[in-house]
Formats: C-alpha cells, sequence, structure tokens
C-alpha cells in the first residue's frame, strides 16, 4: 500500500496532485508538471546533535554494524554531500556560527553554554542574526526542538536576560523547543517515586525475563490526562512498562486501574528522551512553557520535534517564503532505546532484553565492554529512529513521498525547498565508531578539535542544485552556512551586516549551482574555549572523569550532569573512598587521586582552549591547558602552575575507508608553545601558512576576550562606540530578570559580576565618546 502525505503545506512547489502521482512511482519517471515556484526558495535546515561523519555509511564509514539511515542517504543521493566539513567541538558554539556567520572568538561564545555561565557568552541581540537577516527579503522564520543558544530558567534564570522571549529578541518568529542543552538524565524510577533511583536503567518497568526481582508483565498504564488501561505481555506486547512509556504514561506494575491515580506516580519527573519541557514564543512577544506533567510534552523525542515542525509550517502561507531550523535531540546523551515503532524488525539490537536488564550491570573491565557495547547498540537504535522521523518530515512536508516498499522517494527538484543537514560536533566518546570501516577515534570525539570532533556530515539537497549526487571534497565551515542561507534568500550580507563586523563566513552557493567549482574556502577553522563564569550564581562547577576520553574538566556544576555524560564525578558527595566530602575543586587534585590509585593512569586536563586550523592536508592543532603540581600522598594539596601553549602538526585526510586522522602519536611534529625542530619542506611551508592563521586567531580571541573590560568598556552592542545607544540598552536590561531587585547577567555586565547594575552605566558614563577598534590592529 502506498502512503501519501497527510495535508497539503502551503509555500512548497510540490502539490497534493503531484504528491500523488509521486507516492505512486518509483524514484524515477515522474512526469507530472510541478506548479510555477515562489519568488523565493523555502529553506529547512535540520541540524544533528553528537552525530559525526563516522556514523554514515553514505560517507562510507559507519563502523562493523553501522545505524540504518535510509532516508539521510536519500537526501545525499538526490543532491550534494560534503567531505571536509567542520563544526565547532561544541554544540552552541557551533549552533551559534549558523545563525551569526562568526567564529566563537568573535563572539565569546566558547563553549556549551551552562548555568553557571555569563550571558556575555550567548548570541548578543544586537547582532544580525540569520533570522533578522533573512528578514529583509520577506522571509518568515521558526526554529523548532534543541539549538541551546541561551541559558537556562533554572534557579533564577541567571544567564537568561530575556528570559522566554529570548529567541523572539534574536530575530526568531516562532519558537517551540527547549532551552537546555539535552534531555533530562533517564528517570531510573520510571516514574514511580515509591521505588529506589536505578531500579530501572532505561526508564521504564522491565519485564520479568530481564529483571525478575523488580520487573512486571502485567500492570496499570496511566496516561498524564488521568485515563487508564490494562496492559498485560502478549499480542504483540513484550515488556508492557515500556509499551506505556511509549504513549507518554507510566506504569504501575502488577496493579489495575483505579479511579484515582495513585499518589506515587511523579508526572512531573523528567525522563530522558520520553518527556520535554517546551517553551513557544510568537512574533507578538507571547511565550508559553509546557511541562512534562503535560500530555503534549510526553512521547518521543524525536517524534514530537518532527510534529512541533509540521505543524508550524503547516501555518504558513503561500505568499511568503519561510526557513525553519529543526534541531532534533538525538543522538546526545542520555542514550536511551527509542520505541520500537521506529526501528525495523531487522535492526540488531532492537529486540535485546539485556540492554535494560541488571543483568549488563558488570562491574571492573567486562563492565566497561559491555557498557561500550551497549552504547553502540542504542546509539545505532537511536540514530535509525531519527532517520525514520526526517523521512516522515520531509514527507508530511509534501517534499517527499513514501515508496510502496518504504523507501523515501525524495526529488527535490520538483519542490521549492532546500533542504540541509548538518551535525553540531563530533559524535561523543560512547559512541564513535572506532573499528572499520572508519576507525575513528574515541579518546578524540566531540570536546576536541581533532578529526572525529570535528568532521561533521553536511547534506545539501534543493531545486538549485545542479548535477544533484556529487560529492565536495573542498573545505567548508558551520559559519558557511550563513552565508548559504543569506544567498538563496537573496539577502545581501554586505549591506545589512555592519561593515566594522564582518562574518567569517565564505559563500558557497557556488558549489550547488557550479558543477566543478573549485575551492571557496582555503583554509578549515574550529576551536572552542572557556566561557565567562558567572561569580554570582550559587553553583560551582567541581572535576568530572570521562573515563573512555581520558579526560578531566570543570564544567557541570552537579553530578547527575557529570553522570549523564558517562563521567565520574569527584565534586560533592562523590561517594568515592577518599575524595572529601566537599569534592575535590580541580583536576590536579583529581590526576594526584588516580596516580595514587594507578601509578599508569592516563587522565589529563581539557584544555582551556583548543584550535585547529587546516588546508586540507595539513592539520594544526593549538592546544593551551592548565598545569598542576602532584601529590598522590595527598592529592587536595595538588596546586595550580599555570597555562602551557602546544603546537601539534598532522596530515590528514578523510579517505575511505579508514581516513587518516589525527590520532594521538601520529603528529608530525609537536612543540611547545611553537614548534621549532625543523620539518620537511613542504611540511615546513604548510606549518607556516598555519601558524600565522593561528597566531591571528589567537589574537582575535584574546582581543574579543578582554573587550568588556580593558578594550573598550561600556560598548555592549559592539557598535564601535560608547554612546547614548549603550545607557538606552542598559536601561532596558538593568529592568529585566531581576533577582532581590537587581538585574542579572546580560551583554551589559561589563565588569563581568553577574549583575547589570549601576556600576555597569558608571562603566558607560566614563566612557562616552570614545571610539573603539572591534578587531586588533
Amino acid at each position: 500500500m502506498t502512503i501519501t502525505p497527510r495535508r497539503k503545506l502551503p509555500g512548497l512547489l510540490l502539490t497534493t496532485a503531484s504528491a500523488l502521482m509521486l507516492a505512486g512511482c518509483s524514484s524515477g519517471g515522474n512526469d507530472s508538471k510541478p506548479a510555477p515556484p515562489p519568488t523565493a526558495s523555502n529553506i529547512l535546515f535540520i541540524v544533528l546533535d553528537d552525530l559525526g561523519l563516522d556514523q554514515l555509511t553514505s560517507y562510507g564509514y559507519g563502523g562493523a554494524v553501522p545505524p540504518k539511515t535510509p532516508n539521510l542517504t536519500a537526501i545525499a543521493k538526490a543532491g550534494l554531500q560534503f567531505r571536509q566539513a567542520w563544526a565547532m567541538p561544541t554544540c552552541t558554539p557551533t549552533r551559534a556560527t549558523f545563525f551569526t556567520g562568526r567564529y566563537p572568538s568573535n563572539t565569546n561564545i566558547l563553549n556549551a553554554v551552562v548555568s553557571t555561565d555569563l550571558a556575555n557568552s550567548e548570541i548578543s541581540p544586537y547582532e544580525v542574526t540569520l533570522p533578522k537577516l533573512l528578514r529583509t527579503q520577506g522571509y518568515a522564520s521558526a526554529l523548532i526542538g534543541k539549538m541551546h543558544l541561551t541559558g537556562t530558567d533554572l534557579g533564577t534564570a541567571a544567564n537568561l536576560p530575556y528570559g522566554h522571549q529570548t529567541m523572539w529578541k534574536l530575530g526568531w518568529d516562532y519558537f517551540d523547543g527547549y532551552l537546555d542543552g539535552a534531555p533530562y538524565p533517564i528517570d531510573t524510577r520510571a516514574g514511580l517515586s515509591n521505588v529506589a533511583e536505578g531500579t530501572y536503567k532505561c526508564g521504564f518497568v522491565s519485564n520479568t525475563t530481564m529483571d525478575p526481582a523488580n520487573g512486571a508483565d502485567f500492570g496499570a498504564c496511566y496516561a498524564a490526562t488521568g485515563g487508564c488501561e490494562s496492559i498485560a505481555r502478549g499480542e504483540g506486547i513484550a515488556t508492557p512498562g515500556r509499551s506505556c512509556m511509549e504513549r507518554g504514561g507510566i506504569f504501575d506494575p502488577g496493579q489495575s486501574c483505579q479511579a484515582t491515580p495513585p499518589g506515587h506516580l511523579d508526572f512531573s519527573a523528567q525522563n530522558g528522551y520520553y518527556t520535554g519541557e517546551f517553551i513557544q514564543s510568537w512574533a507578538d512577544g507571547r511565550t508559553r512553557k509546557t511541562t512534562a506533567a503535560d500530555p503534549s510534552a510526553r512521547g518521543y523525542r524525536s517524534t514530537m520535534e518532527t510534529d512541533r515542525a509540521v505543524a508550524w509550517a503547516s501555518q504558513q502561507g503561500e505568499d511568503k517564503p519561510w526557513m525553519m531550523s529543526v534541531g532534533y535531540s538525538a543522538i546526545h546523551a542520555p542514550l536511551q532505546v527509542p520505541p520500537l515503532s521506529l526501528i525495523s524488525e531487522s535492526t540488531p539490537g532492537r529486540n535485546d532484553n539485556l540492554l535494560c536488564s541488571p543483568a549488563s550491570d558488570i562491574e571492573g573491565v567486562p563492565g566497561q565492554i559491555t557498557a561500550t557495547i551497549d552504547a553502540h547498540i542504542i546509539t545505532n537504535l537511536m540514530v535509525e529512529a531519527m532517520d525514520k522521523e526526517i523521512g516522515r518530515l520531509l514527507v508530511e512536508l509534501n517534499l517527499a513521498a513514501w515508496n510502496e516498499d518504504g523507501t523515501l522517494n525524495y526529488q527535490p527538484e520538483k519542490t521549492n525547498t532546500l533542504v540541509v543537514v548538518m551535525g553540531d560536533n563530533g559524535t561523543y566518546v560512547n559512541s564513535v565508531k572506532f573499528t572499520e570501516p572508519g576507525r575513528f577515534d574515541p579518546t578524540r570525539a566531540k570536546g576536541f578539535a581533532y578529526q572525529t570532533g570535528v568532521s561533521v556530515p553536511l547534506l545539501v539537497a534543493g531545486p538549485m542544485v545542479k548535477d544533484p549526487g556529487r560529492e565536495i571534497s573542498h573545505q567548508v565551515s558551520s559559519p558557511d552556512l550563513y552565508r548559504l542561507f543569506a544567498e538563496v534568500a537573496g539577502a545581501d550580507v554586505e549591506t545589512e551586516v555592519p561593515a566594522s563586523r564582518p562574518v567569517d563566513a565564505q559563500p558557497m552557493l557556488a558549489y550547488l549551482t557550479t558543477p566543478g567549482q573549485g575551492p571557496i574556502r582555503s583554509l578549515n577553522f574550529s576551536e572552542m574555549g572557556t566561557n565567562f563564569t558567572n561569580p554570582a550564581t550559587t553553583l560551582t562547577p567541581q572535576p568530572c572523569v570521562v573515563e573512555a576520553a581520558n579526560v578531566c574538566f570543570t564544567i557541570f556544576p552537579n553530578k547527575a550532569l557529570c553522570e549523564d555524560q558517562s563521567g565520574v564525578w569527584y565534586g560533592a558527595d562523590s561517594g568515592l573512598a577518599g575524595v572529601p566530602a566537599e569534592g575535590f575543586s580541580q583536576c590536579g587534585q583529581v590526576m594526584s587521586y588516580r596516580k595514587a590509585l594507578d601509578a599508569g593512569d592516563q587522565t589529563d586536563v581539557l584544555p582551556d582552549s583548543q584550535k585547529a586550523v587546516s588546508d586540507g592536508r595539513y592539520k594544526l592543532v593549538r592546544l593551551n591547558r592548565k598545569t598542576y603540581t602532584t601529590d598522590t600522598a595527598n592529592p587536595i594539596n595538588a596546586t595550580y602552575l599555570d597555562n602551557q601553549n602546544t603546537d601539534e602538526l598532522y596530515q590528514i585526510d578523510m579517505a575511505v575507508p579508514n581516513p587518516t586522522l589525527d590520532r594521538s602519536g601520529s603528529a608530525i611534529a609537536i612543540g611547545s608553545p611553537t614548534i621549532t625542530d625543523p620539518l620537511p619542506a613542504e611540511a615546513q611551508q604548510a606549518y607556516a601558512r598555519l601558524k600565522a592563521e593561528m597566531d591571528e586567531r589567537d589574537q582575535v580571541a584574546s582581543y574579543n576576550y578582554q573587550y568588556d573590560k580593558l578594550h573598550c568598556p561600556g560598548d555592549g552592542n559592539r557598535d564601535g562606540v560608547v554612546d547614548q545607544a549603550d545607557l538606552d540598552n542598559w536601561a532596558e536590561l538593568s529592568r529585566l530578570n531581576l533577582n532581590n531587585g537587581v538585574a542579572q547577567s546580560s551583554w551589559y555586565d561589563f565588569n563581568h559580576d553577574g549583575k547589570t547594575d549601576a556600576a555597569d552605566r558608571a562603566i558607560i558614563e566614563a566612557g562616552l565618546g570614545a571610539a573603539c577598534a572591534l578587531s586588533p590592529a
């Protein structure tokens, strides 16, 4: 039976009639005549979370057991696949580059934003963001799902100056997503307040085969609306608790339905990918928050994100072009099994009860191996589920149709919509495909400027793509999408963006329209650093160690966030023998502690900053990291020494089946602070060029990091002048987001004390009339 789109969406070239014809045909041979296109192309931008190049078979990688991605492959075949696309090493910096066209060191958005950061490390409302730019050409814009561009509304919302209106202030006409960087951790109580944490590792009540002690084969499934149905094992239901969770309910094991839901059902609890906390904002400034207890916020994330995207697009008229950015949460941690309905029967692990069984929690090295296998299996399931939802998104937008065999029939030349799919950074350590084909490096994955951390998929399809099915081997970087979208929309970057604030984005439309186009970008660049920390918050980040990457960092303010990233917490209440109750405060203490237990421990400190630049063959990585003394007898006495720079030069080649990567031990040369040993002539020439670029980027980063306090105090809107506009902006922000009567962090918090107060106004007044350089000379 052929499945056809369920509704006609306005503004798309593929009409209902042609969609029906397309759905009944194979991918070739459709001779229906499309309707005339509107004046400008719609833009659908899909962002994949923590999904690097290593995952995809369309690139020739995927490891020994790759995830099934037929719909992403269909997009690649119908358009272009970029082999040397770089993102930043972590999500917020990359996502900010999409919408500002600027590298992280030009915006001070240097790492994933957490609740203890200042708003100064978030997108400024004074930037010409992409939705603002496209508005000049009449575009409506929406942002759906995860984007992680702002602070959080947790606690006092210390770094969210405009609250739930933030996305509207940044230019989006509509927002329906969440502010956090990832789904909440899995609720191992499965919504039951009368059981202990850790009882149900996958977030649902197990069956008795999986867990004889705590499982159940029948029970009552309560909905958030108050309704209930009895559900039992059998007749297609293998695990009643899982089936109930997939329906958005909470399963009361071994019980029958009651007229009044029992008090131990906790619908307010977040449960990984099966609940959400969605913020909506509209063009008129209205906002609404939906919590996990609301029926509309319960379901599977990838499905809810698709539903929300389709709902907005269905409301758009045919006379106005639109851009919709859809951020899928997958495959960010926590890794959690998706609904069975989104996984094909033949997929390995689909019916594997061991994944969610206590029997898989084996201590020691075998447990680590088991955990890695489980992570890879669940990652594959999550990728396949998301791929299925991406296919549904295209179908319900009338951009494609399902063939009778269930494959996607996507002919972008018959639509009026550009479709772009890109990852926000490399895959996270536990999910990296480290076997052939690919052999990527999990110890240098997300969070690092090495190839596994920054090489991401970039797929582009649309009616303007000539000779689809091509692969582009030239370098592109995540900021370049800013110019691509502007070019497609007909927006003039040079006219709309102040000349004093030029973007880093390079044009890339020619890759779509001109087969054989030569390289446009001569160097690729990626970076991450340390955001401005908010001293006014009561939370203090403490050390977390991700053992799979041999790295210690102090970014997370609590144990739950650390463990959600498969880390070992060394902060307060770690529960580790020999660790003080108040926890360690820095990684030097942690490394001393670990050396005392194992002299061969390889844990190192996550660099404060990482930068990478490449000409496509040679790659320079520059690291700046803290060093500490070592005291294995009394780890608490380990102290900070200094920060050290290190340059590492590599040869790279993203070849198939196994690329040449910048692995540990594979550097051509290493120098601290720079390489001084003689190099072969070609490598020496490459290093000189890459080093010159790196030195310039270092100067830019240093200048912008000190802009508020040193180079131009008082210029909060970054227009190079301290003037009345800055006083007006301060006046607005100083009345917003109050805590104990004082406005919290904002872009006008010049002394970075977490307050926008009279002290900041005094800084503006002292600098009135000053004209400042916006970059180093």
